[in-house]
C-alpha cells in the first residue's frame, strides 16, 4: 500500500442539492431553503460533514455541489476555506450522475463522494474508507457497515438494512472513484440510488439476477460486489467501516433526533478530554 505521506490527496465531493428541486420536508419544518442547511446540533448539516473532510489531511479541495454556490458565503464558519481554495462551490444539476460529474469537471482524482446529510462522518472513518480502497486496489468502492455496529451506536440508527447471506449492512453514504474512467459507476444512481428503499432500481443498475439475489439475500456482501465489478469491468469493493454512526445519516425527524444525540455525545466525550 502507498505511504500515507506519500499518496495524492484526494478531492471531496460533497453533494448538496436539493433531490428534484423539491424543498425537502425536514427543510420545510425548520424554515430553510435546502436540507443541507437545516441546524444540527447548532449548525447547519453540512457543515458538520465539511469540518471531518478539512480535518482530513489526506483530503484536498471539497467541491460542495449545490444549486446556488452562492449560500455557501451566507455561512460564516466557511467564508476563509472559500477565500483560501480549499471550498469550492458547484452548481448542482437535475439529477444525482450529472451533479456528480458537473462535481467531477476539472477535479483532481481519486475523489470521494459524500452527501450533506452525513453528519456523523469523522476524520477516522474517512482514513478507515481509504485504507480499505488502497488495499483492496479498488478502482471503485462503496463504504458500508454491520447492522450490529449501527445498533451498537444507536438503537434507532437505521431501520432498514441490506441482507446478504453473511451479514445485514447499512450503506454510509461515502463513495470512492480512483480515476475518471471509474466515472462509468456513477450511472449506477442515475435512476436515484437508495436501493434498500427501491430495489426495482437495482434491475436497471445491476440486472435482474442480481435484483433476484439482493431480493432473498443470496451470497455474501462480497459476493455481489464481485458479480458488479464483472458486470462494469472494473473492481468494485465494499469497505466495511467499524463505526457504525456514520450510516446514520439525516433524512426525517427521528434520524436528526438520532443524529442530535450522538453529535451532543461526541462534542461531550471531546470536551471531556481536553
Amino acid at each position: 500500500m502507498i505511504g500515507r505521506h506519500n499518496e495524492t490527496r484526494a478531492t471531496a465531493i460533497l453533494l448538496a442539492g436539493r433531490r428534484d428541486g423539491a424543498t425537502d420536508p425536514l427543510a420545510l419544518a425548520h424554515g430553510v431553503s435546502h436540507k443541507c442547511l437545516v441546524p444540527v446540533v447548532g449548525q447547519p448539516m453540512l457543515l458538520h460533514v465539511i469540518d471531518a473532510l478539512v480535518a482530513n489531511r489526506r483530503i484536498g479541495t471539497v467541491r460542495v455541489v449545490i444549486e446556488d454556490p452562492n449560500l455557501l458565503a451566507t455561512i460564516p464558519a466557511l467564508r476563509g476555506l472559500l477565500h483560501n481554495g480549499r471550498l469550492v462551490g458547484v452548481a448542482a444539476q437535475p439529477n444525482l450522475v450529472d451533479s456528480v460529474l458537473a462535481g467531477a469537471e476539472g477535479a483532481a482524482f481519486p475523489l470521494l463522494i459524500t452527501t450533506a446529510d452525513n453528519v456523523m462522518l469523522t476524520p477516522d472513518a474517512i482514513d478507515e474508507m481509504l485504507d480499505g480502497c488502497a488495499t483492496q486496489g479498488a478502482d471503485a468502492a462503496v463504504a458500508f457497515t454491520r447492522r450490529a455496529s449501527v445498533l451498537a451506536a444507536h438503537p434507532e440508527g437505521q431501520r432498514k438494512f441490506y441482507t446478504f447471506a453473511d451479514d445485514g449492512y447499512s450503506n454510509c453514504n461515502t463513495y470512492w472513484l480512483c480515476d475518471r474512467k471509474a466515472l462509468k459507476a456513477a450511472e449506477t444512481f442515475r435512476s436515484g440510488g437508495q436501493f434498500v428503499k427501491h430495489p426495482g432500481r437495482i434491475i436497471g443498475a445491476f440486472g435482474l439476477i442480481n435484483l433476484i439475489r439482493f431480493r432473498f439475500g443470496i451470497g455474501t456482501l462480497d459476493q455481489a460486489f464481485a458479480r458488479f465489478s464483472r458486470r462494469f469491468r472494473m473492481t468494485i469493493s465494499p469497505v466495511i467501516l467499524t463505526d457504525g454512526a456514520v450510516a446514520i445519516d439525516v433524512d426525517n425527524a427521528r434520524s436528526h433526533g438520532v443524529a442530535s444525540t450522538l453529535l451532543d455525545q461526541r462534542m461531550s466525550l471531546a470536551q471531556a478530554a481536553e
